[in-house]
C-alpha cells in the first residue's frame, strides 16, 4: 500500500494571494449567481441528498420513474432504483421530441485536407437519431444483445460518437480504446471484457500521416490468441482510403452494413443500474482497470455537472478538446453535454497541424463559447507564444475550463489573460474516470477562483481531506482526499475484479471513497490537489507534494514544464529530483549549471528549503501517456537507474526514456 500523507509538518503550496471573482455581468445571467447561493444549495444537498438528487434526476428523461433514490450498502450503491431510462434517448431522441432536432449536436472538424481547407461535418440531433438507429440495427444484425461488450477502437470521427450512442441505444456495453493505444492494449481489453465485436477504422489522420488502426486490430487478433477466438466481427470505417486487408468472414465495411440497416430503432428501456460502459484507466500507475459505470446515475450526474460547471445554455458552442477514448470525452463531449441542447465540437488530429494556432483558428471560425482543455496543452501553447493567440478573435469565449491534472498558477494566469482576456471565468475541474463526473470545481457565476486550486465541491458531493482514520486534518495541512458519501456517477466496480475494487478505492480510509490523491484545504474552504498519494514524498520528515514543487519550478520564467519525483536518500530518507523543459534551448556547461542554481534558489524562496530538489535535469520532453499525463513512475526508474520493465503501452514516445537516461547519467 502507498504511503499516505499524515497530518502535521506539511510544506505549504505557493503563497497564492491572487483572487478572481466572477464579473457582476456574468453572475447575473448564470445558473448559480453567488457564493451564498452555492453554499446554501450545497449544504442542503449534503443534508438531504436523496431529495436533492431526485430533483436533478427529474431534469432527465425516464421511461419509468424510480421507486427509491438510493440504496447504499458500502461500498455498493444503487441509484434511482427501479427507474427505466436510456442514455441515448436522454442525449438525442429527447431533443428531437422536444423540437430541437434541427440544432447542430455535433460539429466535427477533421484534419485539414491537402489544399488546406478544413473538413467540416455538422450533425443535427435528427441526424444523430437517424444514424444511431441505423448503427444500432447494424449491431443487432451482428448478434449484439443487451449487456454484450462492444470494443471500439477508432479515430476522432463522427462515427465514433455514433457507435457509442448506438450501444447505449440498445443496452450494449461499450468499451472504448483510445486510438493511439497498441495492439497489446486492444488484446488485453478485448479479453478482459470478453468482447465479440470490434468497431474500428482503416486509420485516422494525425499531422498529415495515417495512424493505421486496422493494422493494430489485426495484430491484436492474431490467430491462436484468446482475443482472436472471441471476436466474431470487425466493422471497419473507411476514413483514409488505405484499403487494409479484410479477413473473410470476420471483417465487414461500415458503409455497406449501414446502407442495409433500417433507420428506425427505438431506445431500449434500461434499468437505472444496468451497466452502461466499461472504460479502462490509462495505465499511468500500472495495469489498467476496467471501470464500470451504470446508466441512470451516470446520466443524471454528467448532465447536471456539465450544465453547472460550464454554465451551459441552449445554443452554446462548446468544445472539449479531449479524445472520446478518455472519460472526459465520454462525459463532457457526449453524455453530459448533448442533453443540454448545445453544439459539441470534436476534432481530429493534433493542435499543431497544420499550424500551431489551429485551436484559436477553430474557436474563431466556429464562435466557440465554452472551451475545455488540459493544463499540458496550455503549457505547450505558452511555449509556442501568445502571438499565435493574439492574431485571432476569441471574443465569443465566455467560460474556460481545465481538466486532467492540477494547473500550475503561472499557466492559469496565462490562460486567463491571453486566451480569456481577463473576462472568462476559469473552471479548474478535479474528477476521475472512477467518479464519472466533476467532483471539485468552481461554478463560473458564483466562485471566486484562485490560480492552482480546484476550489469547492460540486453540489451533492461531500469531499474532505482526512488522515488514515477518517478524521479531517487541520486547515492547510496535507491529507488524503476522500468522498464521504455516495454520488450517482460513482464507479460500480472494476470489471471482473471485486477484490481490486475494494482494495484500491475502499480500504485506505474506513467507509470512504479514496481517490488516490493527496490534498489540502485552505482557510477559504478551497481544495488544493497535492498529487497522487504515491507522489507525496516524505523528505526529512516533511510531507512534500510533488505538484507544489512543480508549480514552484514552473513559476520561474525559464521553465515551461516540470515533473518531480522522489528517490531514496541515505540521510533524508527520500530526496527530490526535478526534470524541467525550458522555454529556450538547453544551456550547457557553466551556463547550464548557473541556470540550475538560479531555478533551485527560486524554489527555495517560493516554497522553503525542504522543497528544493537535490537533483535537477533539463530535458526537451517528458514521458507522457497519449492523454498528456506525465508518467512519473518511469521518471523514478530513470533516476535510480532501473531498467524500465513495467507496462509502457500508453507511453506516447518510447524513445524519450533513453534520452532521459543519458541526461541523468551525464
Amino acid at each position: 500500500m502507498s504511503q499516505a500523507p499524515s497530518s502535521g509538518n506539511v510544506q505549504s503550496n505557493l503563497h497564492e494571494t491572487r483572487f478572481f471573482p466572477p464579473s457582476a455581468e456574468f453572475s447575473k445571467q448564470a445558473h448559480i449567481k453567488s457564493i451564498a447561493e452555492y453554499e446554501a444549495l450545497h449544504a442542503r444537498s449534503i443534508a438531504q441528498p436523496e431529495a436533492f438528487w431526485a430533483e436533478k434526476a427529474a431534469d432527465c428523461f425516464w421511461f419509468k420513474k424510480w421507486d427509491k433514490v438510493l440504496e447504499w450498502n458500502s461500498p455498493d450503491a444503487k441509484w434511482f432504483v427501479g427507474g427505466k431510462t436510456n442514455l441515448c434517448h436522454n442525449a438525442v431522441d429527447r431533443q428531437v421530441e422536444e423540437g430541437h432536432g434541427d440544432l447542430v449536436a455535433l460539429l466535427w472538424e477533421g484534419e485539414p485536407m491537402p489544399d488546406g481547407r478544413p473538413e467540416v461535418r455538422r450533425l443535427t440531433y435528427k441526424d444523430l437519431q437517424r444514424e444511431t438507429s441505423k448503427c444500432a440495427n447494424m449491431l443487432k444484425s451482428l448478434g449484439v444483445k443487451k449487456g454484450d461488450v462492444v470494443t471500439i477502437y477508432m479515430p476522432m470521427v463522427p462515427e465514433l460518437a455514433i457507435a457509442l450512442l448506438s450501444c447505449a441505444r440498445i443496452g450494449a456495453v461499450h468499451s472504448v480504446i483510445f486510438g493511439g493505444f497498441s495492439a497489446q492494449a486492444i488484446k488485453d481489453r478485448v479479453e478482459d471484457g470478453q468482447s465479440k465485436i470490434v468497431i474500428t477504422a482503416d486509420g485516422g489522420w494525425r499531422r498529415g500521416k495515417v495512424v493505421a488502426l486496422k493494422d493494430a486490430v489485426d495484430e491484436a487478433l492474431k490467430a491462436g490468441s484468446e482475443a482472436a477466438n472471441l471476436v466474431t466481427s470487425v466493422v471497419v470505417v473507411n476514413r483514409c482510403n488505405t484499403n487494409p486487408p479484410m479477413v473473410a468472414g470476420r471483417d465487414q465495411a461500415w458503409d455497406a452494413l449501414m446502407a442495409k440497416a433500417s433507420d428506425v430503432c427505438p431506445c431500449e428501456q434500461l434499468d437505472s443500474e444496468d451497466l452502461a460502459f466499461v472504460l479502462y484507466t490509462s495505465g499511468s500507475t500500472g495495469k489498467p482497470k476496467g471501470i464500470m459505470h451504470a446508466v441512470g446515475g451516470y446520466m443524471v450526474h454528467t448532465a447536471m455537472t456539465a450544465k453547472l460547471s460550464f454554465d451551459l445554455k441552449p445554443g452554446d458552442v462548446y468544445w472539449c478538446t479531449a479524445d472520446i477514448g478518455w472519460i472526459t470525452g465520454h462525459s463532457y463531449m457526449i453524455y453530459g453535454v448533448l442533453p443540454n441542447k448545445v453544439t459539441s465540437i470534436m476534432y481530429e488530429g493534433a493542435p499543431d497541424a497544420p499550424a500551431q494556432d489551429r485551436f484559436w483558428d477553430i474557436i474563431e471560425r466556429h464562435r466557440v463559447t465554452k472551451f475545455y482543455t488540459a493544463p499540458t496543452a496550455i503549457r505547450t501553447f505558452m511555449k509556442w507564444g501568445r502571438e499565435l493567440v493574439d492574431k485571432h478573435d476569441l471574443s465569443s469565449l465566455r467560460v474556460l475550463g481545465t481538466v486532467g491534472e492540477p494547473i500550475n498558477p503561472e499557466a492559469w494566469i496565462w490562460y486567463n489573460e491571453v486566451v480569456g482576456h481577463g473576462r472568462c471565468p476559469i473552471v479548474d475541474t478535479w474528477w476521475q474516470t472512477e467518479t464519472g463526473g466533476h467532483m471539485l470545481t468552481p461554478l463560473p457565476g458564483a466562485t471566486t477562483t484562485t490560480p492552482g486550486s480546484c476550489t469547492r465541491p460540486m453540489l451533492g458531493i461531500d469531499m474532505a481531506v482526512v488522515d488514515e482514520t477518517g478524521r479531517e486534518v487541520p486547515v492547510n495541512e496535507g491529507g488524503i482526499l476522500v468522498c464521504r458519501k455516495p454520488w450517482p456517477s460513482m464507479l460500480r466496480g472494476v470489471f471482473g475484479n471485486r477484490e481490486r475494487f475494494i482494495e484500491t478505492y475502499w480500504s485506505k480510509v474506513p467507509g470512504m471513497y479514496t481517490a488516490g490523491d493527496g490534498a489540502r484545504k485552505d482557510e477559504n474552504g478551497n481544495f488544493w490537489i497535492m498529487g497522487r498519494i504515491d507522489d507525496i514524498i516524505i523528505v526529512a520528515g516533511h510531507n512534500i507534494g510533488t505538484m507544489e514543487v512543480e508549480s514552484g519550478l514552473v513559476s520561474h520564467p525559464a521553465v515551461a514544464e516540470a515533473a518531480v519525483v522522489g528517490y531514496p536518500h541515505d540521510v533524508k530518507g527520500n530526496a527530490l529530483a526535478a526534470f524541467c523543459i525550458l522555454r529556450r534551448a538547453i544551456p550547457t556547461g557553466a551556463e547550464g549549471e548557473a541556470l540550475k542554481k538560479e531555478i533551485l534558489g527560486h524554489v527555495r524562496k517560493e516554497l522553503g528549503p525542504t522543497s528544493v530538489p537535490d537533483k535537477i535535469f533539463f530535458t526537451e520532453a517528458l514521458p507522457k501517456t497519449r492523454s498528456g499525463k506525465i508518467m512519473r513512475r518511469l521518471l523514478k526508474d530513470v533516476v535510480v537507474g532501473k531498467a524500465v520493465g513495467q507496462d509502457v503501452s500508453t507511453l506516447d514516445d518510447r524513445g524519450i526514456l533513453d534520452k532521459l537516461a543519458v541526461a541523468v547519467q551525464g
